[in-house]
Formats: C-alpha cells, sequence, structure tokens
C-alpha cells in the first residue's frame, strides 16, 4: 500500500472490498505507541482515499485486543494538537466509511474508547475490559467523556471511568459499547469479517451517507471535546498525581 507508514506492530490486509487493521504486537499486549497510532492514522487515511475500499476491521489476537496506550511511550511524548494520538482521534471521526472492530482477550482505556467510534463490535463474553483513566490520575480521552453517557446513561458511565473497575464483554454488550457478545476467540473474529463483508456489499455512497447522518447529531460536541479532554489529559499526566502513580506502576510492574 504505497504512502502507508509501515509498522511491525500493525500489520494491513486488503481482501477484496474490507481492509483488515491488525494489532501485532504480542509480548506487550498490543499496547499502542506512537509509532502504532502513525501506522493505524496512516490506513484510515488511505481507506478513506481509496475507492476499493468499502469498509474496514479492526482487530488484534484472540489473546489481546489492546491493553490500552503503552505508558512508557506516553510519558516520553508530547501531548500537543499533533501527537499521534490526537491526530489518530481526528482521523477516526472524520473517517466516513464503515467501522467493525473484533474485540477478544483484553481491552483497556483506548481499547474501549475507539469502539465508540466504530458501527458495529464484536466481542468475547470474557473479555477483560477497562477504563482505568482515573485510577491513573488521568481523565478520559476520544471524547469518551460524551459517548459514554449519550450511549448508557450518566450513572452507568460514572461507574466504568470513576472506579475503572474491570468488566466483561457481556456487561459491554449490554450497556451498548458493543452490538454482541459471543463466545471468546475465533467466534468473535467469524462474526466480525461476516458482517464487514456484508457491509462491503452494500451502495458504497449510500452506505457513507448514512453514516454520516447516523453519526451527525452525536459528533457535533465530539470534536471539541476530544480537544479539551487532551489539554486536560497532557496537563494531568505531568501533575504530581499521576506522576506518582505512574512511577508506583513502573517499579511494580
Amino acid at each position: 500500500m504505497e504512502g502507508v507508514f509501515q509498522s511491525d506492530h500493525v500489520l494491513l490486509k486488503q481482501q477484496e472490498r474490507v481492509l483488515t487493521i491488525t494489532l501485532n504486537r504480542a509480548e506487550k499486549k498490543n499496547a499502542l505507541s506512537g509509532d502504532m497510532y502513525k501506522a493505524i492514522t496512516s490506513a484510515l487515511a488511505y481507506a478513506a482515499a481509496e475507492e476499493s475500499v468499502y469498509a474496514v476491521l479492526v482487530t488484534g489476537s484472540n489473546d489481546c485486543f489492546t491493553a490500552g496506550n503503552d505508558l512508557a511511550d506516553f510519558m516520553q511524548s508530547e501531548l500537543g494538537n499533533n501527537a499521534p494520538v490526537m491526530l489518530f482521534l481526528r482521523q477516526l471521526i472524520d473517517f466516513e466509511k464503515p467501522l467493525v472492530a473484533a474485540v477478544n482477550g483484553v481491552a483497556v482505556g483506548i481499547g474501549i474508547t475507539m469502539l465508540l467510534h466504530c458501527d458495529l463490535v464484536y466481542i468475547g463474553e470474557n473479555t477483560r475490559c477497562r477504563l482505568p483513566f482515573v485510577n491513573l490520575g488521568l481523565v478520559p480521552e476520544a471524547a469518551s467523556s460524551v459517548l459514554l453517557p449519550n450511549i448508557m446513561g450518566h450513572q452507568r458511565a460514572a461507574e466504568l471511568l470513576m472506579l475503572g473497575d474491570f468488566f466483561d464483554g457481556q456487561k459491554a454488550a449490554s450497556y451498548g459499547i458493543a452490538n454482541q457478545a459471543l463466545p471468546d476467540g475465533d467466534a468473535v473474529t467469524q462474526r466480525a469479517v461476516e458482517q464487514v463483508n456484508k457491509l462491503a456489499q452494500q451502495p458504497r455512497e449510500a452506505l457513507r451517507l448514512t453514516r454520516r447522518l447516523l453519526k451527525k447529531r452525536e459528533y457535533d460536541p465530539v470534536e471539541h471535546r476530544i480537544g479539551e479532554e487532551g489539554m486536560i489529559f497532557a496537563k494531568q499526566l505531568r501533575s504530581k498525581e499521576a506522576l506518582d502513580i505512574m512511577q508506583a506502576f513502573f517499579e511494580n510492574r
């Protein structure tokens, strides 16, 4: 794929009308680095411009979707508007083609919040999900402070974001984060592939316009909220509260 930023930790495969983006950093539980964000952003930009791509599938392995951000990489990065994660989030909200996710094993932090921007999400029943932003002395990102209450109501969103406890794939589906919880492993991937291929057979322009209409109401405040969250997140990342937690995390891991 000419012009697409390449990373060994992000695999790309186009088969007919579907582009599959696979997170491939098993030794780090698919924790997302700056280069991985660049690769995913570049892949989405390619898919947006490439007429032969009708839909995109994002997945990891049967053991892990993603454990969230690579904290060591994150702590060394600048988190301005042009940071890789911010460019990824803007590409995500601007993307107009259908996005489908297959989620197994572990989905933490951005591994959950990116799902809020997908159209169809299939998840393993026992997937270990978590939104540990407050636990790390941080705040939510990816406009999850808007999207989660919209999807599930304030109280459920507060439960997930403020307490940061683990929850399983069945709860993710019942709360509206996923379309369906399935037996862990291949059943999840098979269902996601089946559905993304069905989407890819739909009329392309009607599909794109329908997605835009579906997202328009909820996305009006999203870009603003992503920027607002990003500024608070960056400030909090350098706070004593967060730094003490991060130091303890690295010392104990």
